[in-house]
C-alpha cells in the first residue's frame, strides 16, 4: 500500500495532451471537439488553470456569484417549496399540514379563485403554519385577493417568504398588456409594504420565457430588464430603494444543461449586483433572492419515469447554483399527479439535503475553471441582451413590437430542429420509444390566469420540447383505432442478420418515435424472397435495409423487381449512399434515404398524414 501511495505521474503540458488527443481523433484537431450552445457560448473540450477567473474567497463577497449568505446552506438552508396540487379547499388543508411532517419547509400551492369564495377560507387553510414556515407563492392575478385575505390573519406582520406576482410575465402569457392592472398592482405593492414588512411581493418570473424556448442569456437579460422596470416604477411612489429591493424575488426555471443552469444562477446574482450598485443600493440589500423550479419545458408524457432523472438533475443544478426556494415537479405532472409522484418529488430535495449532504457544503461550484468561465460569459452576453432591450425602450416596448417574442421563437426553432433531427435526444420520446406503453388519453388542463381589457400582443406560448413527437404518437394511435392495426413500415432485410442488424435497429428506433411499428422480413436474398414478404405483409411503406455493398450487389435488382410490380408501395432506403448512387436509386424508385441526419419528425409526419388521407378516402368510398 505504501508503494502505491508513493507513486506519482510525470507532469504533462497542454501541448502534449493535445498531441495525444489528436492522435485518437484520427486527423481531426482538438478544436473540432468544441461545441456551441444555444446561448452562442463556445465550450472547449478542456479547461485548465489558464482559464482560472478571479472570484471572492467566500459567498456574499464581491459580486455575490458565490451566494448571498457567507456560510451558504450551513446557516440558511434552501426551502423545499413543493407546490401542493388540490381539487378542493379541504384537500389543500389536509395536504398542506401533512406536507410539513414529510419534509416540506415552505407554504406553496397554486392560487385559485375558490380560496376566496368565503372570507375565512384561506385563514382556516393556513391555520398557524405561516408563523413557522415562509410562503413561496406566485399568486399571479390573484395577488391582491390573497394579500387582502392574509390581512385577516392574526399577527400577519410575522408572515415571511414571498407572495408575489409578475404583471409583465402575465402579459406575455395572455398576450395582453393591461396598464390598468399594472397601475393597480403598483398601488397594492406600496399599500401592503408596511402591513407585511417581512414578506416579498414583487416577483420577477422568467418561467414563461423559459417555457417559450428562451436560452439562458435571454432569461437573464429579461430578468434584469424586468427588475429595472419595476424598480423605476416603484420608485415613482414614495417607496425607498432599500424597501423596494427587500420586496423583490426572482424566479427561474432550471433546464437540462446542468453546468449551464448552475452558471445561469450565479450569473444572475452577478448581474443584479451590478444593477443595484448602479442604483446606489447598499451592499446588504444587493443580494438576489432566488426561487427555482425544475423545468416543464424538458418533461415528457411518454415514459414519464425518465422525468425523475430529469427533475433530479435539474434540482441538483438549482441547489449547486445557490437557490433559496425550490419546487421539483412530479414525474407525471403533465397527466395528473399522484400521492406517490408528489412524495418522490419532495424526497428528491430531502435526498439532496440529507444523503448528498449539499446543505453542509459551502458553494461546491466555487473556483471551478469551467463554471467560473461559463458564469462570466453568460453574465456578459446577458448584459448585452439587457442593453438591447433597454435600447428598444424596455420590456413593454419589446413586447409591443414583437421583438422579444421573435428572439425567443428563433431559439426555440433551433431547439426544435435539433429534436426533430434527433441531434438532441429525449429518451422515451424521439429515442428508445416504447410503443407498448399505455398512455393517458388527454393531458391535464391547468387553470389559466385571466383579466380583461388592455392592448393585445403576441403571447409567448408555453411549450415542451417533446410535444411534436407526442402529437405524432397520438395521431398514430388514432389511426390504429380507425384501421384496426398500428401504422407500420415493412423492413426488407437484405442478407444475414449481422449484415442488416445495425441499420434495422436504427430504423426501428426512428419509426417508433412517431408511433410507427416495423415489420421485419426474414433474410432477403432475392427478388422472390421480397415478393413473398410483401404478399404476406401488405403494407404501403417499405424500407430496404442492408449494407452499402448489398445495395450495389442485390439491391438494384430487388428494387427494380418490386417497383415494377408493386405500384402503390412507397420505398425508402436505410443509409445515405454516395451522391451518384443516390441518383440511380432514386430513379429506380427510392423516395427517401433515411439516415442519422434525417428529419425524423418530418418523415413520420408525412407518412401519417398520407395514411390519414387514405383512411378518409376509404371511409367516403
Amino acid at each position: 500500500m505504501e508503494k502505491i501511495k508513493s507513486q506519482s505521474f510525470a507532469l504533462k503540458t497542454i501541448d502534449e495532451w493535445k498531441e495525444k488527443a489528436e492522435a485518437s481523433l484520427k486527423g481531426k484537431t482538438v478544436e473540432s471537439l468544441q461545441t456551441t450552445t444555444y446561448e452562442k457560448v463556445v465550450l472547449k473540450p478542456l479547461y485548465t488553470k489558464a482559464d482560472e477567473q478571479p472570484a471572492a474567497e467566500f459567498p456574499c463577497g464581491s459580486d455575490f456569484r458565490r451566494g448571498i449568505s457567507p456560510l451558504g446552506y450551513r446557516t440558511n438552508e434552501w426551502k423545499a417549496a413543493q407546490r401542493i396540487s388540490y381539487q378542493s379547499t379541504e384537500e389543500l388543508t389536509e395536504k398542506l399540514h401533512q406536507s410539513f411532517e414529510k419534509g416540506q419547509s415552505a407554504i406553496s400551492f397554486d392560487v385559485k379563485k375558490v380560496l376566496f369564495k368565503g372570507e375565512e377560507i384561506l385563514v382556516n387553510i393556513l391555520g398557524d403554519s405561516y408563523r413557522e414556515y415562509p410562503f413561496a407563492i406566485n399568486a399571479k392575478e390573484l395577488q391582491t385577493a390573497f394579500l387582502t385575505a392574509a390581512d385577516r390573519l392574526e399577527k400577519h406582520n410575522q408572515m415571511s417568504g414571498y407572495i408575489g406576482a409578475d404583471p409583465i410575465a402575465l402579459f406575455t402569457e395572455q398576450g395582453l398588456i393591461s396598464k390598468e392592472f399594472f397601475n393597480e398592482w403598483v398601488k397594492n405593492i406600496q399599500k401592503t409594504s408596511g402591513k407585511f414588512p417581512n414578506l416579498r411581493t414583487v416577483l420577477i418570473d422568467t418561467v414563461p420565457y423559459h417555457n417559450g424556448g428562451a436560452n439562458a442569456v435571454q432569461e437573464l437579460g429579461i430578468s434584469i430588464a424586468e427588475g429595472v422596470y419595476y424598480l423605476e416604477k416603484l420608485r415613482e411612489t414614495d417607496m425607498e430603494l432599500d424597501e423596494i429591493l427587500a420586496k423583490m424575488v426572482f424566479q427561474f426555471s432550471i433546464g437540462s444543461n446542468y453546468f449551464m443552469e448552475i452558471a445561469k444562477l450565479r450569473a444572475a446574482r452577478v448581474l443584479w449586483n451590478r444593477i443595484t450598485e448602479l442604483f446606489g443600493a447598499k451592499d446588504e440589500v444587493r443580494g438576489m433572492m432566488i426561487a427555482a423550479e425544475t423545468s416543464t419545458f424538458t418533461k415528457t408524457v411518454h415514459d414519464p419515469h425518465v422525468n425523475l432523472l430529469r427533475a433530479g438533475n435539474e434540482a441538483f443544478a438549482a441547489v449547486i447554483g445557490g437557490v433559496q426556494y425550490l419546487h421539483v415537479s412530479p414525474f407525471d405532472e403533465q397527466t395528473g399527479t399522484t400521492p406517490l409522484s408528489e412524495r418522490i418529488a419532495r424526497n428528491i430535495q430531502l435526498l439532496l439535503k440529507e444523503e448528498a449532504h449539499l446543505k453542509k457544503v459551502i458553494d461546491p461550484a466555487g473556483g471551478s475553471w469551467y463554471i467560473e468561465e461559463l458564469t462570466n460569459q453568460l453574465a456578459e452576453k446577458a448584459w448585452s441582451f439587457f442593453q438591447q432591450i433597454e435600447a428598444r425602450g424596455g420590456m413593454i416596448e419589446v413586447l409591443n413590437s414583437n421583438w422579444l417574442q421573435q428572439e425567443i421563437t428563433d431559439v426555440y426553432e433551433k431547439r426544435n430542429l435539433d429534436i426533430q433531427t434527433r441531434k438532441q435526444s429525449i429518451v422515451g420520446t424521439n429515442v428508445y420509444a416504447n410503443l407498448d406503453e399505455t398512455l393517458p388519453h388527454k393531458l391535464l388542463l391547468k387553470e389559466k390566469s385571466l383579466f380583461s381589457g388592455g392592448e393585445k400582443i403576441d403571447a409567448i406560448s408555453a411549450r415542451r420540447l417533446a410535444e411534436p413527437f407526442e402529437e405524432l404518437r397520438s395521431k398514430a394511435k388514432i389511426l390504429e383505432e380507425k384501421l384496426g392495426s398500428a401504422p407500420a413500415v415493412g423492413m426488407i432485410c437484405l442478407g444475414e442478420l449481422k449484415q442488416h442488424k445495425s441499420r434495422l435497429d436504427f430504423m426501428k428506433g426512428f419509426f417508433a418515435s412517431g408511433g410507427i411499428k416495423t415489420i421485419e422480413s426474414n433474410p432477403i436474398l432475392s427478388v422472390e424472397d421480397a415478393r413473398q414478404f410483401i404478399a404476406q405483409q401488405p403494407v404501403k411503406y417499405l424500407c430496404l435495409c442492408g449494407t452499402n455493398d448489398q445495395y450495389e450487389t442485390i439491391g438494384h435488382e430487388i428494387l427494380k423487381g418490386l417497383t415494377s410490380e408493386f405500384h402503390e408501395q412507397i420505398f425508402y432506403l436505410a443509409g445515405l449512399p454516395e451522391k451518384e448512387k443516390q441518383i440511380r436509386l432514386t430513379n429506380e424508385g427510392i423516395k427517401q434515404f433515411i439516415h442519422i441526419k434525417s428529419n425524423c419528425y418530418e418523415t413520420i409526419s408525412t407518412i401519417l398524414a398520407d395514411l390519414e388521407v387514405n383512411t378518409i378516402e376509404k371511409t367516403k368510398a
